[in-house]
């Protein structure tokens, strides 16, 4: 049994586990870092990036099929498109490999000792890695637990056959023909909206009143005209039950409470994410739990001396850019620096069809802290570069205090609005005030310039509207 020492082990390789390992690596800390698959975690390997491209694929093959079908007014005409999903998943999984490679290549830079396999606590400083050639026992001064999240499995749709997760989903080799998609969260839909594109005929089947309950209905309503005219189903109050006999439909309990069927190909289940802490030995040190998550201070300390958490195994929000935050900060921590978390905002972006950003607080979240508010909202029917793009649904929307005008929460929807949200997320953490976005000149034409009208609105004095 082979034996190694070292300053900083980090258990996974993820978003916030390799950042972490990095720059603890830049920063001269003899370093570790355990995974068991493929550098890059859930985000990389089976999330964020490859349904990104599977979303791009998807709006690209519905913008020639738009063309095709002869709706659309820009004088281009097409024959009607074919799709070869199975080229499209090769390009996609060419995609993540690069990155899998480069990020290999960043902790190697580094001078970050990388050890494949799956790492079980022996006590607080110790761990034990089932690798190919054997065990390896590792020792550390400093733990970091970085292991992520998974989807979680509902009791009576158990992933197999025709039920499968965002996982399987990514690595379909055809396109099915009738998709239901159990759970209206972000995963879903963006999903969902994909598939629809591509041609499926899509269901979508949620327990809540409505999808994207994270979202203020304001925000959502674009989203669900768009549903609309991709010819998506939304069951709202319907409560999966279970497959059918045949396997070739889901069983649901409408609003009525009528039992139904919808018939699918594909069940794709999207109900949300559970931390990995099991099965890396959690019983063998004493962390404290905030329910089923890793209890963390301002620095991410576990309870346990010299044991830090980060990223999904930590709670909410699930998000890659959170977990990288967190491990820049444990690793100049452990390299004697002195840092703690005081983000005031952690953007977070959903990539329907339009896509939505928020960044701090909702409008509701503002009064109930601040009381009195100011909100400026501009529309993108007003604004010149987003008509040119065709994208006129959707809006800007700043939400200040009253007395001071201090910024406390932006949210929009629209065509390609996640690239604004780094302008919001700087906005919140230089404390702007309406009177800073206002008078920041944007460039013309762009969508930005929805953000400075929002200012303005909120001011009293919009331009363009």
């Amino acid at each position: 049994m082979k034996e190694i020492s070292c300053k900083l082990l980090v258990i996974g390789a993820g978003p916030g586990g390799y950042v972490c390992a990095i720059r603890a690596g830049q920063l001269g800390v003899d370093t570790v870092i355990v995974e068991f698959g493929r550098p890059g975690g859930t985000c990389l390997n089976v999330g964020c990036i490859p349904s990104k491209a599977l979303i791009h694929a998807a709006e690209e093959f519905g913008k020639i099929a738009h063309i095709a079908g002869g709706k659309d007014p820009l004088g281009i005409k097409v024959g009607a498109p074919t799709l070869d999903l199975t080229k499209t998943i090769a390009w996609k999984d060419g995609i993540v490999s690069r990155l899998n490679s480069g990020v290999a290549g960043l902790l190697k830079k580094a001078k970050v000792k990388t050890v494949q396999g799956w790492a079980t606590f022996r006590d607080g400083k110790t761990v034990e890695v089932e690798t190919e050639t054997g065990t390896q026992v590792i020792r550390a001064e400093t733990v970091v637990i970085a292991t992520g999240s998974a989807p979680i499995e509902l009791p009576f749709l158990p992933f197999g056959g025709p039920v499968i997760s965002s996982t399987e989903a990514l690595a379909l080799s055809e396109v099915p023909e009738k998709l239901a998609v159990v759970g209206g969260g972000y995963i879903g839909l963006e999903l969902g909206m994909a598939f629809a594109k591509m041609g499926a005929k899509v269901t979508v089947v949620e327990a809540l009143p409505r999808v994207l309950m994270q979202y203020d209905a304001e925000l959502v309503r674009p989203v669900l005209k768009r549903l609309g005219e991709l010819g998506v189903e939304v069951m709202t109050g319907a409560k999966a039950k279970g497959l059918s006999t045949k396997g070739d439909a889901l069983l649901i309990e409408t609003a009525d409470r009528k039992n139904s069927k919808v018939a699918a190909d594909r069940i794709l289940v999207t109900v949300g994410r559970k931390p990995l802490t099991e099965g890396w030995g959690l019983e063998q040190i004493d962390l404290d739990m905030a329910g089923k998550f890793i209890r963390i201070d301002d620095q991410c300390r576990t309870s346990m001396r010299g044991i830090f958490a980060i990223g999904d195994v930590t709670g909410e929000p699930m998000l890659a850019h959170r977990a990288m935050a967190q491990g820049e900060m444990v690793a100049e921590i452990v390299a004697g620096h002195k840092r703690s978390w005081d983000k005031r905002a952690i953007p977070a972006i959903c990539f329907t069809d339009p896509e939505l950003v928020t960044a701090g607080l909702a409008p509701d979240e503002t009064k109930a802290l601040a009381g009195e508010i100011k909100i400026g909202q501009f529309p993108f029917a007003a604004n010149g570069r987003a008509m040119t793009k065709q994208g006129e649904d959707g809006f800007v929307r700043v939400v200040a205090r009253a007395d001071n005008h201090l910024v406390l929460g932006i949210q929009a929807v629209g065509q390609g609005i996640s690239e604004l949200a780094a302008a919001f997320g700087l906005a919140l953490e230089m404390g702007a005030r309406l009177e800073d976005i206002a008078g920041t000149i944007h460039t013309h034409p762009t969508q930005g310039e929805g953000f400075q009208e929002a200012a303005l609105k909120a001011l009293g004095h919009a331009l363009h509207i």
